[in-house]
């Protein structure tokens, strides 16, 4: 399985496919804004200008894309144009129930399809170090091993179709409490006058300590709001996962109140910076 098609080379997918090429992997490449796959050329990727190029007479197809209308409409074509015995990833964060239908419609095509979201962001798709959720047939996830090796460090198999969803879910629901505790913190370090690069470095390595600390708090205090990850595709995860909830009568009052915070950031125009602009949310309230 040498050959793959991936469609999504934005800030996640383009190191992604850097990675994939630097293991000696042929990789078409599509995205809808054409520059951003096109560049990738330059480091040995076949850039495509449709998706039915990229995916015909591919062993493997890699999707991650924004939202899962994106990702509807990325597999009509997917299932229209790949050929039959092709393993699809799709490592977007989409829906569990999607991740399932996508499952069974590609029974149907004699394709396997795995959900395999990730978590690590910009820095993790950079170094080859994400964490990656798989549901799916263990028998197709055995099959391209190798492939997501190539991309993360901690690769799970969690079980039948839609637990990789259901498994970032419980990712994104654990950050959302995390990425709002780092921001209060150092909103009331601030408050107390206490130098807040001195209080990161005193608190980071302890029991507070944690990836989100250590990166984002860093760019909270640098004011630094470039996207590893988008305000807008965090508030998406949120709300699939409180949907989820919902279904299942479960109570997730922290997930409820981030949710909140960050939809006001959304209405304030703030939906495409990085997750790190947290911070901005008490900015929003003092005025």
């Amino acid at each position: 399985m040498k050959k793959i098609g991936f469609i999504g080379t934005g800030v996640m997918g383009s190191s992604m496919v850097k990675n994939l090429l630097k293991n000696g992997f042929e990789v078409n490449v599509f995205n809808r804004t054409a520059s951003k796959a096109k560049a990738l050329e330059e480091y040995g990727a076949i850039f495509c200008e449709s998706i039915e190029t990229c995916v015909n007479d591919v062993d493997v197809i890699i999707s991650i894309v924004g939202m899962p209308k994106d990702v509807e409409q990325v597999y009509d074509l997917i299932f229209k144009y790949a050929k039959k015995g092709s393993i699809c990833i799709d490592m977007s964060t989409s829906s569990p129930s999607l991740a399932i239908k996508l499952y069974e419609e590609g029974l149907k095509k004699n394709m396997g399809i795995l959900d395999a979201p990730v978590s690590g962001g910009d820095i993790g798709a950079k170094n080859a170090t994400l964490s990656i959720m798989v549901g799916g047939l263990k028998e197709t996830y055995e099959k391209v091993l190798p492939i997501l090796e190539c991309m993360g460090t901690n690769i799970i198999y969690m079980g039948k179709p839609g637990s990789g969803q259901h498994t970032k879910m419980a990712n994104q629901i654990a950050i959302a409490g995390t990425i709002a505790a780092v921001n209060e913190s150092l909103k009331y370090a601030l408050e107390m006058d206490l130098d807040l690069n001195e209080v990161l470095n005193a608190i980071s390595n302890g029991a507070a300590g944690s990836w989100q600390m250590s990166n984002n708090g860093k760019k909270m205090i640098e004011k630094d709001d470039s996207p590893g990850f988008y305000i807008k595709h965090f508030i998406k995860d949120m709300d699939i996962a409180n949907n989820e909830a919902i279904n299942k009568n479960l109570d997730l009052s922290i997930l409820d109140i981030v949710l909140k915070q960050y939809k006001l950031l959304q209405e304030n125009g703030y939906e495409d910076l990085g997750t790190q602009a947290i911070y901005k949310y008490f900015e929003l309230k003092l005025m």
